[in-house]
């Protein structure tokens, strides 16, 4: 019989808090890229920008099969049902996203006729054939999912905010490994 636990175990924190912040670091070399006239430093940093995504995607199905295996602490019992409803699918969508964005870049990657080669060591197998118009497609579908994205974890972000300084309760204490929960500081009282 398993216990519901108050915090996330290391591995979660310590996988959230990576994907995390490969996510921002992708996002911003991918926008930063975007604009560059091609050069050595765009190709080099279209290259980096792939391999985070597919470590984004790796990392993210060791963090969904780790999930899967081990229950997350629950709400807080005061959180009303719709911030329940609306926390449950935002983190849907962002585990969803942590799939899809890199797929699209690596599909879009294929469309346009360029290979991902993983640390320019290992050449993943092309998703699709080389295709113009699907290229085209699926850069915009992958900057949409990517604008998403951002937009999600910035509400997240300010969803924990919320919690922590005007709730006051352990949602984000769950997750922050240097910090002390209120509730097990009031069990050592």
């Amino acid at each position: 019989m398993s216990t519901n636990p108050t915090r996330y175990t290391v591995p979660a924190i310590v996988l959230h808090w990576l994907i995390s912040i490969m996510i921002l670091g992708t996002f911003a070399v991918g926008l930063y890229m975007a604009d560059l006239r091609l050069s050595p430093v765009k190709l080099k940093l279209f290259s980096w920008h792939k391999w985070s995504g597919i470590t984004v995607l790796g990392l993210a199905m060791l963090r969904l099969t780790w999930r899967l295996f081990n229950q997350p602490p629950s709400l807080p019992d005061a959180m009303q049902k719709w911030q329940r409803n609306i926390a449950t699918g935002l983190h849907h969508l962002l585990y969803l996203l942590m799939f899809l964005i890199p797929l699209s870049g690596w599909l879009m990657s294929s469309a346009k006729g360029f290979q991902v080669v993983y640390f320019g060591l290992w050449p993943l197998p092309d998703l699709i054939s080389k295709n113009e118009i699907w290229a085209d497609y699926l850069k915009e579908i992958h900057e949409f999912l990517n604008y998403g994205m951002i937009v999600l974890v910035i509400g997240h972000a300010a969803a924990a905010l919320k919690h922590h300084f005007i709730d006051k309760d352990d949602v984000l204490i769950r997750m922050l490994p240097f910090l002390k929960s209120k509730t097990s500081s009031k069990d050592q009282k």
